[in-house]
C-alpha cells in the first residue's frame, strides 16, 4: 500500500516519534480506535468496498470515513510496515455468539506483529470489541487493555481469541498462525459486502472507542457502554436522528442522505426498535 504516513498520523493524532518500538504500536492501536470508526454504511447502502491501496487511504485517511475488518487492519498493517516493523495478515473464524467449536468462515482480519524481538496480535477492526492495546502472544494469561481484559487461549492448531465481558469469558473468534496476503481477504470482503445474507448488508453498525467508553450503534439502537460498567442505551426513532448519531458519535457523515434514508425503510430498521 502506498501510505501517507503523515496524512496517517494527523488523522489519529500520532505526534510521537516515528520508531518501530512496542511503545509506538501501543500508542498506534490505542489511538487509531478512537479517531477512525467502525461502520458498514457502504456495503449496508449497496454501495462496493473495495481494498485497493488508494481506495482505502482515500477512505479512511482522507475521507473522514471508516471501515470493517479488511480496511481497518490493511491500513494500519501498511502503516506498520512503513515505520520498519515486520507484520502478517492473518485471517479468523469469528465465533462471537456462536458455539466455540462452530465451523464459520475465515471471515476476519487480523495482524501478527513484531516487535523488540516480542511477537504481538493487533487488530483494530472488531467493531464493539476492538482491542484498544496489542496483545502479546502468550497463551492462557489475561492482559489488560485500556478497555476489557482480553486473552489468548490454545485451540487445536490454532488459538482463540476471548474478552472478559462482565466477569464472564467472551469467545471473540479463533486462528492460526497461516499468513494471509492482500489477494486472501478479496472472496471474504466480496460476500461480506454483497450478499444477501451477510449482516452487513442488513444491518446498520458502528463503532468506536474512546478512553472512557465505548460507542455502538446497532440499527437504530445506540448503546454506550462505560469503562466501570455503567450503560446508556437510547433509541433513535427517525432518519435524521440515526444521520445525526453517526455524525456526532462516531464523526460520520453520511455519504447519500437520500439513499441512506430508502435503505433505512426498505430494511426496516426503524420498526425493529430497541435491539
Amino acid at each position: 500500500m502506498r501510505i501517507d504516513l503523515d496524512g496517517y498520523f494527523d488523522r489519529i493524532g500520532f505526534a510521537q516519534a516515528h520508531t518501530a518500538s512496542a511503545d509506538t504500536l501501543r500508542t498506534l492501536h490505542w489511538l487509531h480506535p478512537q479517531a477512525i470508526p467502525f461502520e458498514n454504511l457502504d456495503p449496508f447502502l449497496g454501495r462496493p468496498v473495495r481494498l485497493e491501496p488508494d481506495a482505502v487511504r482515500k477512505k479512511l485517511v482522507q475521507g473522514g470515513r471508516g471501515g470493517y475488518c479488511f480496511e481497518h487492519n490493511l491500513l494500519f498493517m501498511h502503516a506498520l510496515r512503513a515505520l520498519g516493523f515486520r507484520v502478517r495478515g492473518l485471517a479468523a473464524r469469528v465465533l462471537w455468539n456462536e458455539p466455540e467449536d462452530a465451523v464459520t468462515p475465515r471471515s476476519h482480519m487480523l495482524l501478527c506483529v513484531e516487535a523488540e524481538g516480542s511477537a504481538y496480535v493487533a487488530d483494530v477492526g472488531f467493531g464493539g470489541l476492538t482491542p484498544t492495546a496489542p496483545l502479546r502472544f502468550e497463551t492462557g494469561v489475561a492482559q489488560e487493555t485500556p478497555h476489557e481484559r482480553f486473552r489468548m487461549m490454545e485451540a487445536g492448531n490454532g488459538f482463540r481469541l476471548e474478552a472478559e465481558i462482565e466477569g464472564t469469558w467472551r469467545v471473540l473468534y479463533r486462528f492460526d498462525l497461516s499468513e494471509q496476503f492482500d489477494v486472501d481477504y478479496v472472496a471474504a470482503n466480496f460476500f461480506l459486502s454483497t450478499h444477501p445474507t451477510s449482516h452487513f448488508v442488513t444491518e446498520l453498525v458502528a463503532a468506536r472507542a474512546l478512553p472512557d467508553r465505548r460507542l455502538m450503534l446497532s440499527n437504530n439502537s445506540l448503546t454506550t457502554y462505560h469503562t466501570g460498567g455503567a450503560v446508556e442505551k437510547a433509541t433513535l426513532h427517525t432518519v435524521d436522528a440515526m444521520a445525526d448519531a453517526l455524525h456526532q458519535s462516531f464523526g460520520i457523515d453520511v455519504p447519500d442522505p437520500a439513499l441512506f434514508a430508502v435503505a433505512v425503510q426498505e430494511k426496516g430498521i426503524l420498526a425493529r426498535g430497541d435491539v
